[in-house]
């Protein structure tokens, strides 16, 4: 997760006589593709036109950064191929499963489809959907709260644990991108990266209207790569820090998920504050909302957003952790 953007997470197992003698994975963009390593990793690939291939996602019949997969399996002569799902990528939609059956090779589709595709939700709803999958992520107090409505000093009110603090930090390293809106900078001056965790951080994506963060504020101090989308014009951007221009009408969200889809981010991680996320569940734009309730009670401050679909409950040490998913 997170390392192989803007490419599928896949995985690939040759089988010969009921064992497995090759396995492969993609790990990063620019690296060979699953099918490559399986291939590569038989020892006695005398074995390959006697094999069966099972990839989760159908291989590629393009060149990219890497040459097609389809060209290596009907190479090698692998007879079998065991496909789990159809990329819907424009570049192959079906193009590789067809390539492979005129050379003759047997193909079978839809095995484990539904792991295959939500294995790949992200992919698939940039995709499908032409937009990035959406994640809302917040912690509330046990009585309801986001925030207190006052505090002394620039910083977040910790309502979730450190436990519970590391884990979203893993999931920043997991999406490609992470959004804020304008109070939240300005009340916590976050740096919105993975710190706690390992990995790539993600890009940076700030809503700022009227122009309100300074240069002083850690989004604007060009260590990692930020989109500011404001109403302001004719600002210069740089290398790290890019502005796009949007109308926050009612039609904010859309237009935030079109920028996205434009710079090819197929995944982002909304952390608030509150009306931001409430602005994209009431547009019933979301995918995912993970939902920490802590321990501490704040008794008065800023309502956390309101989310009226059934949840599932686990737990984050003593944080109580509810997921819910858009089925719309």
């Amino acid at each position: 997760m997170g390392t192989s953007y803007p490419n599928p997470l896949v995985g690939s197992v040759i089988v010969y006589n009921g064992k497995i003698i090759g396995e492969g994975w993609h790990l990063k963009s620019g690296d060979a593709h699953a099918e490559v390593n399986a291939i590569n990793s038989v020892r006695d690939k005398s074995l390959l036109p006697k094999a069966t291939i099972y990839v989760s996602l159908e291989p590629c019949s393009h060149f990219g950064k890497t040459p097609p997969c389809c060209d290596l399996i009907i190479k090698y002569k692998i007879p079998n191929v065991v496909v789990g799902t159809i990329d819907p990528n424009s570049k192959v939609a079906g193009t590789g499963i067809q390539r492979l059956q005129e050379n003759g090779v047997n193909v079978t589709v839809g095995v484990l489809e539904k792991q295959c595709n939500e294995l790949n939700k992200r992919f698939f709803t940039y995709h499908n959907k032409k937009r990035p999958y959406i994640i809302l992520k917040w912690a509330e107090s046990p009585d309801g709260f986001i925030a207190p409505m006052s505090k002394d000093k620039k910083e977040p009110v910790w309502i979730s644990n450190a436990f519970s603090r590391q884990l979203v930090h893993k999931w920043r390293s997991e999406e490609q991108a992470i959004l804020v809106g304008t109070n939240t900078v300005l009340e916590d001056d976050p740096k919105l990266d993975v710190r706690d965790w390992f990995g790539k951080n993600p890009i940076r994506i700030v809503l700022d209207k009227s122009g309100k963060i300074s240069q002083k504020h850690h989004v604007k101090d060009n260590a990692i790569k930020t989109v500011i989308i404001t109403e302001q014009e004719n600002i210069t951007s740089s290398e790290n820090c890019i502005y796009e221009n949007a109308i926050f009408d009612s039609k904010l969200t859309k237009n935030i998920t079109h920028i996205l889809y434009k710079y090819g981010i197929q995944s982002v991680l909304i952390e608030g504050g509150r009306q931001t996320l409430q602005a994209f569940i009431d547009d019933s734009l979301w995918d995912e909302a993970r939902v920490f309730i802590g321990t501490t009670h704040l008794k008065n401050g800023i309502k956390a957003p309101v989310l009226n679909e059934k949840s599932e409950i686990k737990t984050a040490k003593k944080d109580q952790l509810k997921l819910f998913f858009n089925h719309d």
